[in-house]
C-alpha cells in the first residue's frame, strides 16, 4: 500500500499512570493485525503509526532531518521527533491500542455495511452514491480529509455523473459528509513526485481535470449543490456549472488560487465576472477574498441561504418537490438555458487546464506549495 505524503501537527500522546504496558507478544500481534486492515487509514494515521513503531523499536527520533523538498521523508521525520522523549514501552503501548483501535472501527463498519442505505450504488470508496425519490446524491466521502479531492476522488465523480446522468432520477444532487462540503484539490496530490516524473504528472492531472469539468458542463440533469459546510477551490469553481445552489449559514466559499502559485479552473474565469461582475469575481479569484455564504448569495454564486439547524431539513423537502416534476421538461428547459453557452465552455475548460499545466510545472508554483506543508507542520 503505498503511503502518501502529508505534514500533520505535532502528536500530542496523553499518559496516565496507571497506563499498563503491553508485552512484545502483543506488539508483534498488532503489528500483524495491521497488515490485515482493509481499509486504508488515511495519511495521518499512518504517520502515527510509523512514528510510534520507530519510537518503540528505536527510541526518540535519532534521524538527520530531510529537505523540505522531500516531503514523505519530512513528513516521517516530522512525526517520529514530534514524540520527543516518549519512553518505548508507552510507545508500544500506543501502538498496540491504536491499531486496536483501528481494527474495531473496521469491525464496526463491515457490520454496518451489511445492511446497506437503500438505493445505494456500488463500486465507491471516496463518496456516497444513492438514488432514492428520483434523486441521485452524490456525497463527497473523506470526512477526516475534510473531503479533500484526490485523483480517486476525481475518477469517482466523474463516474458517478456518468451514472446520473444516464439512470431514471429527475435530479442529482452533489453534498459533503461531515463538517465540510470540501476543501478542495488534496495537496498530496502534489507531493511524493519525482523531479522527473513533474511534466507527466502536471500534463495526466490537466487531462483528468478537463474531463472532471467537462463533466459538469455536459450534464443533461438539473444540478444542484448542496453546500453543508466550507468550500474551496475547485468545488467552489464547478459551482458556475451547477443550476441552483444552496448553502448552510455556516459554509463559506475560498478560492486561494495565488496563495498556491496556481491559476482559476472549472470555467470561473469566465462564468464568475458573468455571475458577480468582474471587480467582485477578481478579488475572488486573483485576491483570495473567502465569501460567507451570505456575500456569495448577495453576489449570485449562491441560491439561497440556510440556517444550519434547519439546513438539511428545509433544502431536502424542496429537493423532493423538485423531483417529482416531469423529468423530461427539466432536463429540455436545462438545455435550452445552457446549449448556447456549452462550446464557449468546453474553450475555456481547455484554456484554463493549459494555463494550470504551466502554473504546476512553475517554480513558483512548486515554491508555494512547499510553503503550504511548512506552515501545517508547524501548526
Amino acid at each position: 500500500r503505498r503511503t502518501q505524503a502529508v505534514c500533520i501537527p505535532a502528536i500530542h500522546l496523553h499518559m496516565t499512570a496507571a497506563t499498563m504496558q503491553v508485552s512484545q507478544k502483543d506488539f508483534e500481534k498488532a503489528q500483524e493485525q495491521l497488515k490485515l486492515l482493509k481499509k486504508d487509514p488515511g495519511n495521518e494515521t499512518k504517520l502515527k503509526l510509523y512514528a510510534l513503531f520507530k519510537q518503540a523499536t528505536e527510541g526518540p527520533c535519532n534521524a538527520p532531518k530531510p529537505g523540505m523538498l522531500d516531503f514523505v521523508k519530512k513528513a516521517k521525520w516530522d512525526a517520529w521527533n514530534s514524540l520527543g522523549n516518549l519512553s518505548q514501552d508507552n510507545a508500544r503501548q500506543k501502538y498496540t491500542e491504536l491499531v486496536s483501535s483501528l481494527v474495531s472501527a473496521e469491525s464496526a463498519s463491515q457490520e454496518k455495511d451489511v445492511s446497506p442505505e437503500e438505493g445505494r450504488h456500488d463500486g465507491y470508496e471516496t463518496l456516497i452514491v444513492t438514488t432514492k425519490n428520483n434523486i441521485t446524491k452524490i456525497m463527497f466521502n473523506r470526512p477526516d480529509r475534510k473531503n479533500a479531492i484526490n485523483h480517486q476522488m476525481y475518477r469517482e465523480i466523474i463516474k458517478a455523473l456518468e451514472e446520473a446522468g444516464k439512470n431514471d432520477s429527475t435530479i442529482a444532487v452533489i453534498t459533503g459528509n461531515g463538517d465540510y462540503y470540501s476543501s478542495g484539490n488534496d495537496l498530496n496530490n502534489f507531493a511524493n513526485i519525482d523531479p522527473g516524473e513533474m511534466e507527466k504528472m502536471a500534463k495526466d492531472g490537466a487531462v483528468l481535470l478537463k474531463d472532471f469539468v467537462g463533466h459538469f458542463i455536459d450534464f443533461p440533469k438539473p444540478l444542484i449543490a448542496v453546500v453543508n459546510g466550507p468550500a474551496i477551490g475547485i468545488c467552489v469553481t464547478v459551482l458556475g456549472l451547477c443550476d441552483v445552489v444552496y448553502a448552510s449559514d455556516r459554509a463559506t466559499f475560498h478560492s486561494p488560487f495565488s496563495q498556491l502559485g496556481q491559476s482559476p479552473e472549472g470555467c470561473s474565469s469566465y462564468l464568475f465576472p458573468k455571475i458577480m461582475g468582474l471587480a467582485k469575481a477578481s478579488e475572488m479569484l486573483l485576491f483570495n477574498k473567502k465569501l460567507t455564504a451570505a456575500e456569495a448569495c448577495a453576489q449570485g454564486l449562491v441560491t439561497e441561504v440556510f440556517p444550519d439547524n434547519s439546513f438539511q431539513k428545509e433544502v431536502w423537502a424542496r429537493l423532493e418537490a423538485y423531483a417529482s416534476l416531469p423529468k423530461n421538461s427539466l432536463a429540455v428547459s436545462k438545455q435550452l438555458l445552457r446549449s448556447m453557452e456549452k462550446e464557449k465552455l468546453h474553450a475555456v475548460n481547455s484554456k484554463e487546464c493549459e494555463v494550470l499545466t504551466e502554473r504546476w510545472l512553475s517554480d513558483e508554483c512548486v515554491n508555494a506549495i512547499v510553503s503550504f506543508f511548512q506552515k501545517k507542520s508547524k501548526l
